[in-house]
């Protein structure tokens, strides 16, 4: 497999890196039906942990089984699938080879008091993503939370050790917790705050939600007017996430959050790819429609991202 360009130049930016690491990022790049493009498409399926089984998987019982999302990944020509341990074992003998994976090594429930304070518990290690043939490791932060800078802490010693040992790094950044308001969670200043952090904390992958054009921050809200920052169209908010993440030098993707009509999902794409994002990742949007409907709209997505939608 000769990596293209593109992607050649997308590895080019990651300039403090080992071989391993850029052969993982490069087996992602280059898989799939986007392999190549520069572009992604990612199945992460960790929200039976987050969210509870019924609610994540009842709409589509047949996404109870692990290996479900392992072959709906394969079939949709996705670049890559991410989940939590027990569902990464239960299918990664039948599927070795076939499809990157990225272990999520940290989880949060939603069986915890409202006062537990945001944090995630670490669940799995470098060493089962290696043992378990993954791409990746993914993490989650939560910029905002008292309990964030131990988050950091957490994730810049297993990065260090991913990286020795050839393993990229997702990083799940989400604003949340006791400093963050409810509309702020999604403020573009927030959002793109959110991006720098997990660019800095060397992130080879950051994966993002989609932001609005509320500014919490009274300190930033004034240099975003003071500078006449664009912040008025969804694409234009991508674009300004992509400047937050090294002016694009890292891979960027943006979460496709809770179940919506497939016009919202792929208008959504369509900013990203206009706001020079690098594309999606998509867990309840796909494993909850069947997986008819499912290969339909993972299949405009594609197109979406090619240029063709």
């Amino acid at each position: 497999m000769r990596a293209t360009r593109i992607v050649q130049k997308i590895l080019a930016n990651y300039e403090g890196e080992t071989p391993g690491v850029k052969a993982n990022l490069c087996r992602m790049l280059m898989q799939g039906k986007l392999g190549g493009s520069g572009k992604m498409i990612i199945l992460p399926v960790d929200q039976g942990f987050e969210h509870g089984p019924a609610r994540s998987f009842a709409p589509n019982p047949a996404a109870y089984d692990p290996h479900y999302h392992y072959q709906l990944a394969l079939d949709a020509g996705l670049n890559a699938y991410a989940a939590p341990l027990g569902m990464i074992e239960a299918g990664a003998d039948t599927y070795a080879g076939q499809i990157p994976t990225i272990l999520k090594v940290n989880s949060a429930n939603s069986l915890m008091s409202g006062t537990a304070g945001k944090n995630q518990a670490i669940t799995a290690s470098v060493d089962d993503a290696l043992r378990l043939g993954c791409s990746a490791i993914g993490f989650t932060i939560y910029p905002g939370s008292d309990c964030a800078l131990e988050m950091f802490e957490e994730i810049s010693a297993m990065r260090e050790e991913a990286a020795a040992k050839g393993v990229a790094t997702v990083i799940w950044s989400y604003p949340r917790g006791e400093a963050i308001t409810k509309d702020g969670e999604t403020g573009i200043d927030v959002a793109a705050y959110a991006a720098q952090i997990a660019a800095l904390l060397g992130a080879h992958i950051i994966k993002i939600k989609l932001s609005t054009d509320h500014l919490m921050l009274p300190e930033a809200k004034k240099v975003y007017e003071e500078q006449g920052i664009d912040i008025a169209s969804q694409a234009a908010r991508v674009k300004h996430c992509m400047e937050a993440s090294f002016n694009g030098r890292r891979i960027v993707v943006f979460s496709g959050g809770a179940r919506k009509g497939a016009d919202s999902v792929y208008d959504d794409a369509r900013a990203i790819r206009d706001g020079g994002g690098n594309g999606s990742i998509i867990g309840r949007n796909s494993f909850q429609r069947s997986r008819e409907d499912a290969l339909a709209m993972l299949g405009k997505l594609v197109d979406i991202y090619k240029g063709k939608a």
